[in-house]
């Protein structure tokens, strides 16, 4: 069984995120009380998309932190790691922080094959020092395309954020990195007072099979957890 709101990998979307409205739920612990007449799947798209809830930093770290190192760097940097380590995770829990500094952010999401920016910069309104570009898989850029978004940022005083899979030329931010405590620490979130039950054996069962991606370890556990209280 697969969950029928996951999305599919080709579709990319371009917004300008304060200009779109949140949803009530995202960043709260949804109502899984035994009082629901039916409760969600804790594993679905709704619960674990970026920004459903917040990015599992190591002790010590927050988003704050990021952001006064982002701000040193003239709101230029990347955040670097594997597929499904966390990055758009990341991205969605910085961007409130961002604008919360005054700055307005721009947001594009790339998938596979997309070699160009689907509007490019210079076309993009509003566009300036005061705005974060932040584009979530940089890597899928052509070399060429990177270049010129690097430099027309760069011109114009504007912000970029980036997230990839390797190092594009950027400051670093942050990279991104898992391992069997952090799926587990994620799980415990999601599920709550939530039944039935996940055994730490089985999630990281989950997380060896899927080599260490926490997308598609939680997708995983998604049909798990259907089989057990159909």
């Amino acid at each position: 069984m697969s969950d029928p709101e996951r999305t599919p990998a080709g579709d990319w979307s371009i917004f300008r995120c304060e200009n779109v409205p949140r949803e009530k739920n995202v960043g709260r612990k949804m109502d899984l009380s035994p009082s629901s007449p039916q409760k969600t799947n804790p594993f679905s798209t709704r619960c674990v998309r970026p920004g459903a809830f917040a990015y599992c930093f190591p002790q010590g770290v927050d988003a704050e932190t990021l952001l006064v190192r982002l701000r040193e760097n003239d709101w230029r940097g990347e955040i670097v790691g594997p597929h499904g380590s966390g990055k758009s995770a990341l991205l969605a829990t910085l961007i409130p922080a961002i604008e919360h500094s005054g700055k307005r952010v721009a947001r594009i999401e790339l998938h596979d094959g997309q070699r160009r920016l689907p509007v490019a910069p210079a076309r993009m309104p509003g566009l300036d020092a005061s705005t974060v570009l932040v584009i979530d898989g940089f890597e899928q850029l052509s070399l060429a395309n990177r270049f010129r978004v690097k430099r027309f940022t760069a011109r114009r005083g504007v912000g970029l954020l980036v997230a990839a899979h390797a190092p594009v030329g950027l400051p670093p931010l942050w990279t991104t990195s898992t391992d069997r405590e952090l799926a587990r620490r994620i799980v415990r979130r999601l599920l709550g007072d939530s039944e039935p039950r996940i055994a730490p054996e089985e999630i990281d069962a989950a997380f060896s099979r899927h080599g260490g991606n926490l997308r598609e370890t939680l997708f995983a556990l998604y049909d798990l957890y259907e089989s057990r209280r159909a």
